[in-house]
Order: structure tokens, then sequence, then C-alpha cells
């Protein structure tokens, strides 16, 4: 039963978007602190555990990056599917014509 969960389509592509959310997350911080806007790797590092701010900082991201990025992957999952067909339009010009009556 070990590693079902990579046979599911869904969890693979859950995965892999919350690793690109993580790589991103991981090049965000690292330009936060190459950058250092406002003072902030001096303010992380002269603390007494710079570590603990690290991992604070880099989980916040991770979990808003990943989120996101598993998100518009399971918004995105139907796009392209029924491109050809007219969608929910045409029901509101037809509750505007029966309004004029």
């Amino acid at each position: 039963m070990g590693l079902t969960w990579r046979k599911t389509p869904l969890a693979q592509l859950l995965a892999i978007n919350l690793g690109i959310g993580a790589v991103l997350a991981l090049l965000l911080v690292g330009g936060l602190l190459l950058l250092n806007p406002g003072g902030l790797r001096d303010l992380i590092l002269g603390d007494r555990s710079p570590l603990v701010a690290l991992g604070l900082l880099l989980f916040g991201f991770v979990v808003t990056l990943g989120s996101t990025a598993m998100g518009t992957a399971i918004m995105a999952m139907g796009a392209g599917e029924n491109d050809d067909r007219p969608g929910g339009g045409l029901r509101v010009a037809k509750q505007r014509a029966d309004a004029r009556r």
C-alpha cells in the first residue's frame, strides 16, 4: 500500500504543483535575502535564532505559493474541453430579453 498516491493523477497534479510553489517560495525568500529590502536580511541574521525566523518566513511563502499553484492547477483542469460550446452568457441574454417584455 506504500506509494499508491503516485498512481492517482489528481495526487500527482497536486504534488507537482506544490513542488512548483515550494521552488518559487525558495526563490522569493532567496531574492528577499539578497536584495535586503528594509533591512530584512540584517534583521533576520541579527536575531538570536535566525533559522527559526527563516523557517517561518519560508513556511509562510510555501503555504501561500504552494496552495496558489495547486488551486490554479485544479481550476484549469477543465479549461479547453468545452471552449467551442457557448457558456452561461446565453442565459443572461435570455433573461434580459424576457425582462423587456
